[in-house]
């Protein structure tokens, strides 16, 4: 574990230490919130979307004002996204470095991961705006959105439950196979929302609810990583050595 010698270090450490604790609730408080702003506004029906499936993630930030509050939050989110894949990749180099060895997959990590935080953009960005086309681009930047992230936790949870058994590590042991039940559980709900469509007439609710329940999992994966890095004592620092640096 790193030490800090300025308090700018200690506050740039205590920021990427919570980096996943933002990451994950940041995007549900301000779906939850934009939601409500919505139905205050008249603009959707007020339900327990988990369960009667009255409205889809998107409306809740389509239309003014809630939408104001969704993409002021959803575009910083993509940000902070693509940072925690960064940090996770250096997080499991570490570990892998503690077992002695040779960090492999990373970048396929990273890349996955930033993938998807970028289609998260393309997604904020046209949600909202009318048209084929910009339809069409909502629906790419959603759908790439979820796929890549998934995609690049599956890779994370596989490398971390390896590297973290041979280190005797049992905290990140079960937070890993927690995150992997709730990555896994949306594709199972994916495949009964398939067969729901195939033999009724309106799956249009069902497959809201899903929406929600899976953007609620994906998230919670986030949050679960800041006990992780917690268990493990992970942090990180930027500095330049001070011989290198000559004084004007």
């Amino acid at each position: 574990m790193a030490h800090f010698s300025t308090s700018t270090g200690m506050l740039s450490g205590m920021l990427i230490r919570l980096l996943p604790l933002i990451t994950g609730i940041a995007p549900m408080l301000a779906i939850h919130a934009s939601y409500l702003i919505a139905i205050r506004a008249g603009i959707l029906p007020a339900c327990i979307p988990y369960l009667e499936g009255c409205t889809s993630i998107s409306a809740t930030g389509r239309y003014p004002p809630a939408s104001f509050l969704f993409k002021s939050v959803m575009m910083p989110e993509a940000i902070l996204m693509a940072a925690y894949w960064l940090f996770s990749v250096a997080w499991l180099r570490a570990l892998e470095r503690s077992a002695g060895r040779r960090g492999v997959g990373g970048t396929t990590i990273a890349v996955f991961g930033v993938a998807g935080a970028l289609f998260l953009i393309i997604y904020v960005t046209f949600l909202g705006s009318e048209g084929a086309v910009y339809d069409f681009m909502r629906r790419f930047g959603v759908y790439l959105y979820f796929l890549f992230t998934v995609v690049a936790q599956l890779i994370l949870i596989g490398k971390v439950m390896s590297v973290s058994s041979s280190l005797r590590i049992p905290g990140v042991v079960t937070i890993t196979k927690i995150q992997l039940a709730v990555t896994l559980i949306p594709f199972a709900l994916g495949v009964l929302n398939v067969v729901l469509k195939a033999i009724l007439e309106d799956a249009v609710a069902f497959e809201r609810i899903i929406e929600w329940i899976f953007a609620l999992l994906m998230h919670s994966y986030f949050l679960l990583s800041y006990f992780s890095w917690r268990a493990t004592g992970f942090d990180a620092s930027f500095s330049v050595e001070e011989s290198r640096v000559r004084r004007s």
